[in-house]
C-alpha cells in the first residue's frame, strides 16, 4: 500500500469511504498479458514507469484493476527472523 495524494473518496451507503487503486502484481508481465489473451481477456497498452510496467484489466462490471511487473525490490521474499 503506497499513500496517496489529495482527497480520494467514494460514497458507499450515504458514507465517504477512501478510495483506493488496486494492482495485482506479478513476475512476468508479457507471459501473463499473453495468458490472458488466450482466454479473451483483454489487457490496455504498457506503460512504463519508474516502479515498473503496468496494464489494466477491465472488469464484468466495467471497472478496471491494474496488473504490474515491479522494477523495485519486494518484501516477496523475505523470511521471517
Amino acid at each position: 500500500m503506497h499513500p496517496g495524494g489529495g482527497e480520494f473518496v467514494q460514497k458507499h451507503a450515504e458514507h465517504d469511504l477512501l478510495g483506493i487503486v488496486l494492482y495485482l502484481m506479478c513476475d512476468d508481465l508479457p507471459a501473463l498479458m499473453r495468458q490472458l489473451e488466450e482466454r479473451q481477456i483483454p489487457c490496455s497498452a504498457v506503460m512504463k514507469a519508474e516502479w515498473g510496467t503496468a496494464t489494466t484489466i477491465r472488469l464484468p462490471s466495467g471497472g478496471a484493476i491494474g496488473l504490474y511487473q515491479p522494477s523495485h525490490p519486494t518484501a516477496l521474499k523475505l523470511s521471517a527472523a
